[in-house]
């Protein structure tokens, strides 16, 4: 009795420390697996507060959390599962959903510089006459929550393929360790960001002059902060949007895209010395956007021409 006592104490322990090992495994996993995704979080939380702008400011921690929800939903419920049945029985489709969501990124950030300089705008805007506060607040949640989805996809991808050599277990922990922090992470920033008026607005009505000094700062800060997201919010949509689908054209054999971008970025770091790493990475990005910006063009055409035909509303620009 003893003895069976100590061997399955001995094997208690056992269990234990492999538990551990997992555990540790999963923490280097995330961690490397969330800095890869950090291009695309940065996307995420500088295009959210403009789903928000300019809606009362009682709706907008309403409004920001129901995108958090929708989003968790994402990642948890569609993509953690889909990611992991992908990666079991068709790894090599991922490349073809990444290339999917690069073209819907770069479509979105192709239609927004569109209408910035002159071309029709499509859907409903703060500018109208908004007749149902209700629908236009649902429709603005939807929006987000679907451009979200393509987003956290693309987190999720990019996530997978970090982790592709660890064990099932250590890939669907660290899918809804990266997936949960990120959604939290992000949201909660963006919540900070939209409520930075009312916090100026508090601190401006405070006795302490330097609490008034920092209130009115705030509140001027506000409109060049969120029109400085708006303009990140749709660069950083080419960018990782262009970036990824000319690596995904590379990973299936059309290589020339990418080697003509990344040979910019040599001859860049060539010409540059000191400074050759972070202009290198700028030419890049900015050859990553360019190529994204053409392809959502000619996107936001087809698209637009085909509603025009369908008599479906929209315009071609």
């Amino acid at each position: 009795m003893p003895g069976g006592l100590v061997a399955l104490l001995d094997d208690v322990s056992i269990i234990a420390r492999a538990a551990a090992a997992s555990i540790d495994d999963v923490g280097v996993a995330a961690s490397k697996a969330g800095t890869k995704a950090a291009g695309v979080v940065i996307d995420d939380a500088a295009v959210t507060p403009g789903y928000v702008t300019g809606l009362s400011p009682a709706r907008e921690l309403p409004i920001i959390w129901r995108i958090t929800k929708g989003s968790l939903r994402n990642k948890l419920l569609i993509l953690l599962p889909g990611a992991l049945i992908l990666s079991l029985i068709l790894p090599a489709a991922i490349v073809f959903i990444l290339m999917a969501g690069g073209c819907y990124l770069s479509f979105e950030g192709a239609e927004k510089i569109i209408e910035k300089v002159g071309g029709a705008k499509h859907g409903e805007t703060l500018d109208d006459t908004i007749e149902d506060p209700v629908a236009f607040e649902k429709g603005r949640v939807n929006g987000a929550v679907r451009t979200d989805l393509i987003l956290s996809a693309e987190i999720m991808a990019i996530t997978l393929a970090a982790v592709s050599t660890e064990s099932f277990f250590v890939r669907a922990a660290v899918l809804a360790i990266v997936g949960v922090g990120i959604t939290f992470l992000v949201y909660g920033a963006v919540g900070m960001i939209v409520k930075m008026d009312d916090v100026g607005l508090h601190l401006a009505k405070k006795s302490s002059a330097t609490l008034q000094a920092t209130g009115r700062f705030l509140l001027r800060a506000m409109p060049w902060l969120l029109n400085a997201l708006s303009t990140i919010g749709t660069v950083a949509m080419l960018w990782v949007g262009g970036g990824i689908i000319l690596h995904g054209l590379a990973q299936v054999g059309i290589s020339a895209p990418e080697h003509f971008v990344e040979g910019l970025r040599h001859s860049t770091e060539s010409a540059t010395g000191g400074l050759a790493g972070v202009l290198g990475w700028l030419t890049y990005a900015a050859g990553s956007a360019a190529f994204g910006l053409t392809i959502g063009a000619v996107l936001a055409l087809i698209v637009h021409w085909g509603q025009t035909l369908l008599g479906k509303g929209g315009s071609v620009y």
